[in-house]
């Protein structure tokens, strides 16, 4: 039978940041994953952002017309299941009052200090695991179509100035200097302290690479077997035996209800699936930054394994069978923007962004279960929290004083 001092369940980058943090706190960590693989779920489709300029969360639109034309499935960017709404559905109420426009500025309070050590956090660690090369700093685009989404999209550009975010606001020309290779569309805003990772799965892997180096143990194990022992510590069955921790923390993104549920905890998590299918470009055609298609719903990333499409929000049950309307909807509008040619992927990668109603992590202490932490819950942003999170996670469970106040993550906010 192992013992360590920590058991971090699930290695997506939010479960391996938690790791190396802990680590680099002198604590003995194992990193446990049901796949033995590192960035294979969550962490493996998303568009590459570290979203060092998205103080604004993702909110519930309150436009009575758009809210009729996402009830009939008509807009790319969102779709649902018609079978999973009665499940769905009280979260999507609880997801609209936390996004009441009365509670906007409270949320971007709580999620400021995060979203401004992203970046830095991430950078220290690429730094540390030699992943330099996977690191992009030009920011990212978004764009509109028309004249009034172009008005919106400015006028929220100016609100994060106020920030001190770096942001340059786009014509159709200044939007072709940049993008030579696009069709001619009404403008963007180019928020340029947000950085890019070419590869979203190798950062993981570079960062749990840098963990086994320095003496972490990454096994192969069933996060749903945790359980409490009698003395308190903790114990999770393993490809290699019993593992006993005297601390446990669920990093499991979309599946943390597996920890959390059969020990009582009534958590509002949700999720929003998304999909990615990877393309070529025609005739040396090169796609320069990320973009955001804004008024059509979907991303355009440059990857090594080519342009990543990634899609808006489906509403679904979890684990149901993929259905990746949206990639088929987004592809011909994404075609006359820039140049694609072949799909490379033989079909749609699909995902699951784990989502409280506030769009606010979940980081810090089970309120009844001395050991246990939860570190999950980071919505759209799990790539670029990770590493702050974990950071955050790490000084709270061995005593330090956090260096950002923890009590917007709390767990029993809800």
């Amino acid at each position: 039978m192992k013992s360590t001092d920590v058991v971090v369940l699930g290695a997506g980058v939010v479960g391996v940041s938690a790791a190396l943090h802990l680590q680099a706190r002198g604590r003995e960590v194992a990193l446990i994953d049901r796949a033995g693989a590192v960035g294979q779920e969550t962490s493996f489709g998303n568009a590459g952002l570290i979203e060092r300029s998205s103080l604004i969360p993702y909110l519930f639109p309150r436009d009575p017309a758009r809210l009729v034309k996402y009830a009939l499935n008509l807009l790319p960017e969102s779709y649902y299941h018609l079978s999973a709404l009665p499940a769905v559905a009280p979260w999507l109420l609880r997801y609209w009052r936390a996004s009441a426009p009365e509670r906007v500025e409270q949320n971007i309070e709580a999620r400021r200090p995060l979203i401004e050590n992203s970046l830095s956090e991430h950078e220290a660690l690429i730094q540390q695991a030699g992943a330099g090369e996977l690191l992009r700093r030009n920011g990212w685009i978004k764009l509109f179509r028309s004249e009034a989404t172009l008005a919106a999209g400015f006028a929220d550009a100016e609100r994060l100035r106020g920030y001190g975010l770096h942001i340059d606001s786009l014509d159709s020309a200044g939007v072709a200097a940049l993008e030579p290779d696009f069709e001619p569309i009404a403008g963007g805003v180019h928020y340029r302290d947000t950085a890019g990772i070419v590869d979203p799965a190798a950062l993981s892997k570079a960062y749990a690479d840098l963990f086994v180096s320095r003496g972490g143990q990454f096994i192969a194990g069933e996060a749903c077997s945790l359980s409490q022992e009698t003395n308190g510590r903790w114990r999770v069955a393993t490809a290699e035996g019993p593992l006993i921790a005297g601390a446990a923390v669920a990093a499991l993104g979309p599946w943390s209800d597996a920890i959390y549920g059969p020990l009582g905890y009534r958590i509002p998590l949700g999720w929003k699936r998304g999909y990615h299918m990877h393309y070529a470009a025609k005739d040396g055609a090169k796609l320069n930054h990320t973009i955001l298609d804004a008024d059509v719903g979907y991303l355009l990333a440059p990857m090594r394994r080519g342009i990543r499409l990634t899609s808006g929000a489906e509403f679904a049950r979890r684990d149901a069978p993929p259905t990746p309307v949206q990639i088929e909807l987004c592809e011909p509008a994404a075609r006359r923007l820039f140049p694609l040619a072949e799909r490379l992927d033989p079909e749609p990668w699909r995902g699951a962004r784990p989502c409280l109603p506030d769009m606010l992590p979940i980081v810090g202490p089970a309120p009844r279960h001395e050991g246990l932490w939860f570190d999950f819950g980071h919505a759209h942003h799990g790539l670029t929290l990770g590493p702050v999170s974990g950071r955050l996670l790490a000084e709270m469970m061995t005593g330090e004083e956090p260096f950002i106040d923890p009590t917007p993550y709390r767990a029993d906010r809800f």
